[in-house]
């Protein structure tokens, strides 16, 4: 790839597979809160959903997978909060299915782990304030 140059400029959205994705509209904007971006016919029945957190660039899009592909996956989508313990409570109190907050102490911040309706595996991270 010598001597190419690319026109990449951020990282735009990330696909997370569902195999309802009304079920996940419900839970990414109503649980999570994320608002909804796009949300446009894509073939034949198929639909293409573009959900992200209120006045943010980077989208996460819930589509179905191609078929024989997998839901259920680990995404590595890593969300960033200020309040770890905060967001945890409150998803667990809204039937959540989220692990313990992890601590190994600085300079590395609190995260846990959730699961979406399909078991899609996401990671909620707390920001380090500065």
């Amino acid at each position: 790839m010598s001597g190419t140059q690319l026109s990449i400029t951020q990282v735009g959205r990330v696909i997370v597979p569902v195999s309802d994705q009304e079920r996940a509209l419900a839970f990414y904007t109503g649980v999570l809160g994320f608002e909804k971006r796009m949300d446009v016919p894509m073939g034949d029945a198929d639909r293409w959903i573009e959900v992200a957190p209120k006045g943010q660039q980077t989208s996460i899009a819930i589509a179905r997978p191609p078929q024989g592909e997998p839901v259920g996956v680990e995404t590595g989508v890593s969300l960033s909060t200020s309040d770890a313990d905060g967001d945890h409570a409150a998803l667990k109190a809204a039937g959540v299915d989220v692990d313990d907050v992890m601590r190994w102490g600085d300079p590395v911040p609190p995260m846990f782990s959730f699961r979406d309706p399909d078991g899609n595996t996401l990671r909620i991270v707390e920001t380090p304030t500065q």
